[in-house]
């Protein structure tokens, strides 16, 4: 919305579509359109209040989307939001949509609507945890590197992990077992 109203501030001040599409603000044509709407709505009046987001918004509408840009997928999408709620992979659903819907896209579409419906969901939640000093460490094993054995054998060695909660300092030690 930002470029819009920095447009319309340009158009008051009586710059061209060509000087507004040089400043990279937007394309002539799209400055044109909204050159159009602002005489229609009587929006270039230097001395006239400038219109709020939601009513430039209102007045631009509902983009328009291409016939190709809409998924071949959109009739499944209610199947396909159950059957990724419940954690099932993209692979798995579209053998499903081919052996069951004889269905014959792509992976990608499969992927690209996953995508869509994941992004309308709510990001995961992290809750920060606060300690006093010396009241709380995490710890944690994972594997080492190969290292030669006191015996002469190389073996894998264990990384012990531990992480003090207040001050993050970090304490590690290899072990055999």
């Amino acid at each position: 919305m930002f470029q819009y109203r920095q447009a319309l501030v340009r158009m008051r001040q009586g710059d061209s579509d060509r000087q507004i599409a040089a400043a990279r603000i937007m394309g002539r044509r799209t400055a044109a359109r909204l050159r159009e709407l602002g005489i229609e709505h009587s929006w270039l009046d230097p001395l006239g209040v400038m219109p709020a987001d939601e009513v430039i918004a209102t007045a631009l509408g509902q983009a328009k989307r291409a016939s190709t840009t809409i998924s071949s997928l959109a009739s499944h999408r209610a199947r396909i939001t159950t059957w990724a709620q419940q954690g099932v992979s993209g692979v798995a659903i579209l053998a499903a949509l081919q052996r069951e819907h004889a269905w014959s896209g792509s992976y990608s579409a499969v992927r690209r609507i996953l995508a869509d419906i994941r992004s309308e969901e709510p990001p995961d939640t992290t809750c920060r945890l606060d300690f006093e000093p010396g009241d709380a460490a995490q710890v944690d094993f994972g594997a080492g590197p190969m290292l030669t054995h006191p015996d002469g054998r190389v073996r894998r060695t264990w990384a012990f992990v531990m992480t003090l909660c207040f001050s993050r300092h970090q304490y590690v030690e290899f072990v055999w077992d």
